[in-house]
């Protein structure tokens, strides 16, 4: 598991069908450019053949010259996938329901009528010479043996990929490994997973896939879509760039808090505080022993590089939970020295006044100011050499403090945001 993941990027498709979701074809423009420049080499759209409207924006989409591919998803229908074709997409995503509930609920197929629609509509695609994928709609309620008849009669008819969605969310990791390497085993074609997220496990499940041997991943910006939504394509960025940076070469991890923001606002709602990369506290420390153990090394408590998304890390100063450490180094932000008696007494009084209520950037400064006896020394002469952060460069912090602009070089361990309050960033990288 060394190559690049394949993201299939669906928040124009999946993310459509997110309660209150109404993008405008602006709207839609912007989010492909922007995915686009992420690097995504498929993005997924609404069928052109569910309307007028969608035809039309399919139609602007492919005007855009985008470097991704364009995908349609796309029932196993003839009249669709002809109008789906004039629309001029680069390929089409057919898909069926296999499980017996969609079947004796939805479509009233067995599983050779399955295999007979869907394989006259892989041969429209395929004469067209656009790329085709079938997807097996709820495989994880599937019984192994009817997903692997309509797998193995589709890789003969010649899809390029497999989908196999966990349509609504009750796969398991576990469950996923085992599935994605019987198909595996007994196809030719790529695997693609596209996994929900009604009991949380989206993320975790795509990457059991990518492990089993999926090449392939549906995503959406914020895991937008039906419910609960799908995997999120910045928490799977996260995740494969944790197991190995290879899975993710070629995609840019920075933008992917630009790529939330741009979709959190068209669509209305606030990135979640606990979004992978992008949430607010990300790469925020509090606690007095994670704090001066980031100091000295941030791998202690962080999997991620904040630099590689070109987040800035956060150290929370005000709060009954700091310790002595990030409050020196507050100190040092302010060009003044606490060290000894008055660092631990400094300590426990914003211990106790952070307790009581929280405190904003004034107070906590103030605090600090009235324990700090003396100007700390320039930090550039006798403290061992400069700090760096990400690229090698030698640090500079910038710091805007009561009216006062200072600028401090050098400050060893703290190549990192001080931030007193949680909410006013008082020193940033």
């Amino acid at each position: 598991m060394n190559e690049r993941v394949l993201i299939v990027e669906s928040t124009l498709r999946e993310g459509e069908q997110f309660a209150g979701a109404h993008f405008a074809p602006a709207d839609k423009q912007k989010i492909a450019l922007a995915l686009d420049r992420f690097g995504v080499p498929y993005i997924e759209i609404t069928s052109p053949a569910a309307s007028r409207r969608a035809y039309d924006d399919a139609c602007m989409l492919r005007g855009l010259g985008l470097r991704a591919r364009l995908l349609a998803h796309v029932r196993c229908v003839p009249a669709d996938v002809r109008r789906t074709l004039d629309a001029g997409v680069d390929g089409i995503n057919l898909y069926f329901g296999l499980s017996p509930l969609l079947r004796e609920h939805g479509h009233h197929r067995d599983v050779e009528g399955i295999i007979a629609a869907a394989t006259e509509c892989v041969a429209l695609v395929r004469d067209a010479g656009r790329e085709v994928r079938f997807g097996c709609e709820d495989a994880f309620r599937t019984p192994e043996a009817d997903l692997l008849r309509v797998c193995t009669a589709l890789d003969d008819a010649g899809v390029d990929r497999l989908s196999l969605p966990d349509t609504v969310g009750v796969a398991t990791p576990r469950r996923v490994d085992e599935l994605v390497r019987l198909v595996r085993r007994n196809v030719r074609a790529e695997i693609e997973f596209h996994g929900h997220d009604d009991s949380g496990c989206a993320v975790a499940n795509a990457h059991a896939a990518v492990e089993a041997g999926a090449r392939l991943v549906d995503t959406s910006v914020l895991g937008l879509g039906e419910r609960n939504g799908i995997t999120g394509l910045g928490a799977l960025m996260a995740r494969l760039y944790t197991t190995d940076p290879a899975l993710v070469q070629g995609y840019d991890l920075v933008g992917i808090r630009g790529l939330d923001r741009l979709v959190a606002g068209i669509v209305g709602v606030p990135v979640p505080f606990n979004a992978v990369v992008s949430g607010a506290n990300a790469f925020t420390h509090a606690a007095g022993a994670h704090t001066a153990a980031v100091l000295r090394d941030p791998h202690t408590y962080e999997a991620l590089d904040p630099a590689v998304f070109g987040v800035a890390r956060t150290i929370h100063v005000g709060h009954h939970l700091t310790g002595r450490h990030a409050v020196a180094g507050r100190a040092a932000a302010l060009g003044l020295l606490l060290e000894g008696a008055a660092l631990e007494q400094a300590t426990t009084a914003l211990k106790d006044a952070a307790g009581a209520r929280l405190l904003d950037a004034a107070e906590i400064d103030n605090i600090v100011i009235d324990y700090a006896t003396t100007p700390r020394p320039d930090p550039v002469a006798g403290e061992g050499g400069q700090s760096t952060y990400g690229d090698g460069e030698p640090v500079g912090l910038a710091l805007k403090d009561h009216g006062r602009d200072r600028t401090l070089k050098g400050l060893p361990g703290l190549a990192d945001q001080i931030d007193p309050s949680g909410s006013v960033p008082a020193m940033r990288l």
